[in-house]
């Protein structure tokens, strides 16, 4: 048994409500898919938890930013991008600081298991974007109607479960193409040795399908769960709206889910 997160965007009280959860379940084994940072208050807190809990993680376009520079970022994100940059450069401690960087350097775009769920052999992909583009392709619901030629494109690089974030939006892709939302899903996935699947797995800490609970997924046997819980997002918008350097709209926007 193992849990997925993603997008955690430094949001601290959505990750500890998470790791709460997970360690409830009595799940021992956690991945991430990468935005550990960016939008939200809480950068260098965020990334030791992500350090210390997970097995792995892999790059984010916002942890690539924070690393290297921001492309194709609006001005709030960009923004977030240099005050997190420098929020971490202005850690006091030596160790903290450079574990903290050494762990942003090392991450890598892409991460494979070979497993077996219940009785049958799974290839599990993890990724944050997008098979084709781990860093940073998204991959919209939308997409299976109205551009369905890309989502075949996308299926040719997936051997068997992809699991990716970065949309914040959860729910389940086939290679028809098709998309369902966790809810048609009753919130459960069973994955069979036939059927290829992109599982997109929600975010830890900026929902925008305007359910403003935190979401992740773990995978239990065979069967991939969808989870959803209430945090305590008010205290993280007080937090930003404090910050000079983060826009406003990141705390409005985790009251909407939006």
């Amino acid at each position: 048994m193992f849990a997925v997160i993603s997008d955690i965007h430094s949001n601290l009280e959505a990750l500890t409500t998470v790791l709460a959860d997970i360690e409830k379940r009595g799940i021992e084994t956690i991945y991430c898919l990468g935005d550990v940072l960016g939008y939200g208050p809480n950068p260098k807190e965020c990334l030791d938890l992500i350090i210390e809990k997970t097995r792995w993680c892999v790059l984010g376009n916002h942890d690539y930013a924070t690393l290297y520079e921001p492309t194709n970022f609006n001005y709030g994100a960009e923004q977030a991008s240099f005050w997190t940059r420098f929020s971490l450069e202005a850690e006091q401690e030596t160790n903290d600081r450079n574990n903290r960087w050494q762990f942003l350097g090392q991450l890598a775009m892409r991460q494979t298991l070979n497993t077996k769920l219940g009785t049958n052999t799974a290839i599990l992909d993890f990724v944050h974007a997008s098979p084709r583009k781990p860093i940073n392709e998204y991959i919209f619901p939308d997409d299976v109607y109205t551009n369905p030629l890309k989502v075949s494109l996308l299926f040719e690089r997936v051997k068997h479960i992809c699991f990716v974030g970065h949309t914040h939006l959860p729910g389940l892709f086939l290679d028809e193409p098709d998309f369902y939302l966790p809810d048609e899903l009753d919130d459960v996935y069973p994955i069979v040795a036939s059927e290829k699947a992109i599982i997109n797995i929600g975010s830890v800490g900026q929902p925008r399908d305007k359910d403003n609970r935190t979401s992740y997924v773990y995978v239990d046997e065979n069967e991939v769960r969808f989870v959803r819980l209430e945090y305590d997002f008010e205290t993280t918008a007080e937090k930003i709206m404090a910050i000079e350097e983060l826009d406003n709209f990141q705390a409005e926007r985790l009251r909407d889910g939006r």
